[in-house]
Parts: C-alpha cells; sequence; structure tokens
C-alpha cells in the first residue's frame, strides 16, 4: 500500500465560487496565419480573424473555445472559466481584492474578472457570454458488437473531415504544486478526481472536474503536474466518436505535423486519446469516450508512471514529458529549487526515472 506523505489536494467545502464550464484558451502567437491553418487542420472551426486576435469554435454552442492573441512571443497564456451569476463574479472580485469585472473584448454583454493563479497563469473569470448555435457534425457511427447489432445491411464509414466539437480539459505543470492545487479548489470549486502519487506516497499529478452537484461532469476539466516551472502541458478537444479520433490521426499526418503520443486510452478518465504538436510544440489532444462522475465521487489514489498513463497503445514516449531546457528553463529550475517547498532534487530525480 502507497503511505501518503504529503496532504493530498482537498475538496473545499466553502470555495468562494463553483465554475460551472472551462470556455477557452489564450494563446499569444507571433504568426496568426500559421496558428490557423493548425488549427483548422485539427478540426476547429474559424470564428473570427483579424490582424491581432483570432478567435476559433468547435462545433458545440460555446461561441469561441481558442483565442490567439497577436505577439512577439509564442506562449500560452491562460484560459477562461465560467461562473454561473454576475453576483458570483462581483463577490470573486471583492474577496480577492479585485476591482470590478470589466466588459468581455469579446462579448460587451458579457462581463470578465482577469486573475492571475499562483503559477501566473491567467484565469478569465467570465459571466453572461452568449452562446452560439450549434453547427452540424455527423453523429457517433453505431457499432456492432457480440450481443449489439444495430448495423444491419449497412457498411462502416467515417468521414473524413475532422470536427472538434468542444474544448475539454487543459494541463499545467507547476513548481508551486500544492498551493496552485489548494487555490482552484478554493477559489472555484474544482474536486479531484483522481491524484497520482510518486513511490513516497507524495502527489505528482491531480485531475480535477468540476462541481456541478448530481450533473455528471468530465472526470478532468483541470489537471496540475508537478514540473520545475510553471508551463502549459496539453489541451484536449472532444470528437465524436473513437473513428473520428483515428481520422484525425491520419488527417494531420497527412499534413506533415509532428505527433506526440497517441492512439491509445487512457486509465483515468478513460479517454480513447491521440496529442500532436501545434507549429511551435504545444501539445494538442483528440479524444472521444471519457469518464463521467458526479460531485459524489471519491477521489482516487494512484501510482504515476509511464505504465499508469495508458490501457493500451503505444507507451507514452520519453519526449512526450522532456522539458525543453534554455536559459529562463535553468534560471526557473534554480530559484524554484531555493524558493519552493514543493520542489526537491529527489523528487525531480524520481520523475525523470518514472518518465524518462
Amino acid at each position: 500500500m502507497t503511505r501518503l506523505l504529503t496532504p493530498q489536494p482537498a475538496r473545499c467545502d466553502s470555495p468562494i465560487v463553483k465554475a460551472t464550464a472551462l470556455l477557452y484558451l489564450v494563446f499569444e502567437r507571433s504568426d496568426l496565419n500559421k496558428a490557423q491553418n493548425f488549427l483548422q487542420d485539427f478540426g476547429l472551426n474559424t470564428v473570427s480573424k483579424t490582424d491581432q486576435t483570432l478567435l476559433m469554435r468547435g462545433t458545440a454552442r460555446a461561441p469561441f473555445c481558442y483565442w490567439v492573441r497577436k505577439g512577439k512571443q509564442d506562449r500560452f497564456i491562460g484560459f477562461g472559466l465560467q461562473v454561473p451569476t454576475l453576483a458570483d463574479l462581483n463577490t470573486l472580485a471583492r474577496k480577492l481584492g479585485h476591482q470590478a469585472p470589466v466588459p468581455h473584448p469579446q462579448d460587451p454583454e458579457a462581463r470578465v474578472l482577469v486573475l492571475n493563479d499562483p503559477a501566473g497563469f491567467e484565469v478569465h473569470a467570465v459571466w453572461g457570454l452568449n452562446p452560439c448555435p450549434e453547427l452540424a457534425t455527423r453523429p457517433p457511427l453505431p457499432v456492432n458488437s457480440p450481443s449489439h447489432t444495430p448495423r444491419i445491411n449497412a457498411t462502416q464509414r467515417s468521414a473524413e473531415d475532422v470536427e472538434v466539437v468542444r474544448l475539454g480539459h487543459v494541463v499545467l505543470e507547476v513548481a508551486n504544486y500544492q498551493h496552485v492545487s489548494a487555490w482552484y479548489t478554493r477559489t472555484f470549486g474544482f474536486i479531484p478526481s483522481d491524484v497520482q502519487v510518486l513511490p513516497d506516497g507524495s502527489p505528482a499529478v491531480t485531475f480535477f472536474r468540476l462541481d456541478l452537484g448530481d450533473t455528471p461532469t468530465d472526470h478532468h476539466t483541470l489537471a496540475i503536474a508537478q514540473g520545475f516551472m510553471a508551463t502549459y502541458s496539453h489541451s484536449a478537444f472532444e470528437l465524436v466518436d473513437a473513428d473520428a479520433v483515428g481520422m484525425g490521426q491520419r488527417k494531420l499526418r497527412s499534413k506533415g505535423y509532428s505527433h506526440a503520443w497517441g492512439m491509445g486510452r487512457h486509465i483515468l478518465g478513460s479517454q480513447i486519446f491521440d496529442y500532436w504538436n501545434d507549429p511551435w510544440g504545444a501539445k494538442h489532444e483528440h479524444y472521444s469516450d471519457g469518464d463521467l462522475f458526479t460531485a459524489a465521487q471519491p477521489t482516487g489514489i494512484h501510482p504515476v508512471s509511464r505504465e499508469h498513463m495508458a490501457q493500451w497503445g503505444q507507451p507514452m514516449p520519453a519526449s512526450f514529458t522532456k522539458p525543453k531546457m534554455n536559459a529562463r528553463a535553468l534560471r526557473a529550475l534554480a530559484d524554484n529549487l531555493k524558493n519552493t517547498p514543493d520542489l526537491t532534487l529527489r523528487k525531480l530525480a524520481t520523475l525523470a526515472r518514472l518518465f524518462g
């Protein structure tokens, strides 16, 4: 049995608010045309594009799920979370000592409060974004099994176009793992679905879901992993079924993009997955068939290793978690080893051994 040495991320009985949806990601890119080309090939639809801003959406009702700003740096900025009422948004501003929410840049009728989590990522608390009509997409393919045969005298043919339905989750790496995890549970009411721990019992990854009470929600909307600096790990986008994930791989491979990992089926979350790098090396996941939990589901504790990342398919390659070392990363490593209690050379060595 694993002996837990470090307190695990826990539920907060009285969070400031309870977020109800992951709305969008925010990136800064030096080349909006290159970003648009990848995202369209990945399966997103262009909402609008100017010299300074690119908005993309899936087929679901969210008006956009991917916001790209023109900038000199190529980096991940943060993400937007929906709160249920304007009163909740005002409460969040008051309790965190922020000024009142302002009109959202992409929807003047909505209100947004731009926060920074303890790792430095922007978190947009948003109320009132107007939904859009759904876009047409094919239904899931009927699947025959030995005991259930809905498809008789009909062949199985998957559409070649890749259609992202919605943004599913985002994964971050941070040095101050416990502090960041606690901030999300206390501020937005995230619930830890599963925690992966090192051999000594200390936590390394937590998969957080929204607290929607008895309404089922994704196994994780946010995941936080122990790293040596604050960085984007990946984001995930839901497709209609496993055939769509397979067709996505075929299309992106034919376009010459860099494949990161997959296909396979995860253990925690159960998704059928396939990961691709965008032109800047940022990982984007296609997935289908993920787990749904209500708030009553207890937190699970599991070992962390490459072998515990997938039920079947290609094992996680070492390159998937290998950090990009440069002068900025080395400075962050030195500073965080000195100033962050969660980070030790021993922990880093253990992670490198487990994932190397």
